[in-house]
């Protein structure tokens, strides 16, 4: 099992979280970040032996990248293909190399369930670098669609998040939808089989989670 988790999203907790994740998957500006946090989280990560992601979103800072905007798929296609060679640009710069693509938010739901969305985002992810391995939701479109590209995938699942019974993500906007208690954390890890589990870096109690987490192997 390895751990990935959401950073470079100005919350002020990365260097703390970096001993205990495997992967980061850090914001390209278009959610949150800039080029100065970046090149910060990069730098962390290469200090720490932590695997670089690029975690492109809907261009939506308001909302943090969670409200999904109605867009094709040459403008989804463009839209993740240039965060990538952002951030890509910036770990060449530092001496490292980007490993994997995880989308943010609603772009990652939508690719879930969105079969077009899906495929191009694994299609922008493939253009950028082939070796690139896209996260995406456990047996979701997005797995499907880089498959099908011929990427690597990780099929990912949730620590910190509530399930509904078809396998989605709770909605954050009902009660109990993210976890508060460790337990329930390190239930959900017995119950379900993944590639990689993610812990979002936002959370109050994220760095308390990858501690125990980091613990339980």
């Amino acid at each position: 099992m390895t751990l990935n988790c959401d950073l470079g999203e100005g919350i002020g907790n990365d260097a703390e979280l970096m001993p205990y994740i495997d992967e980061a998957n850090i914001a390209c500006g278009f959610h949150a970040g800039d080029a100065f946090t970046m090149r910060e989280t990069v730098a962390l990560c290469i200090r720490n032996g932590v695997k670089i992601g690029a975690h492109p979103s809907y261009l939506d800072r308001e909302n943090f990248g969670r409200k999904e905007i109605e867009m094709s798929p040459e403008e989804i296609y463009l839209l993740v293909k240039k965060q990538i060679e952002i951030l890509n640009q910036i770990v060449k710069t530092a001496g490292g190399n980007l490993n994997h693509v995880k989308p943010h938010g609603a772009l990652y739901n939508t690719s879930a369930k969105n079969p077009e969305v899906a495929k191009a985002i694994a299609k922008a992810v493939k253009d950028v670098d082939t070796s690139l391995i896209l996260f995406g939701l456990k047996n979701s479109h997005s797995i499907s669609a880089g498959k099908a590209e011929g990427l690597k995938t990780a099929e990912e699942a949730f620590a910190d998040r509530r399930y509904e019974s078809d396998g989605t993500l709770t909605p954050r906007s009902q009660p109990g939808a993210c976890f508060t208690e460790i337990q329930d954390v390190l239930d959900q890890v017995e119950k379900i089989k993944a590639d990689t589990w993610c812990i979002h870096g936002d959370g109050p109690h994220a760095l308390a989670f990858a501690k125990a987490l980091k613990a339980k192997r």
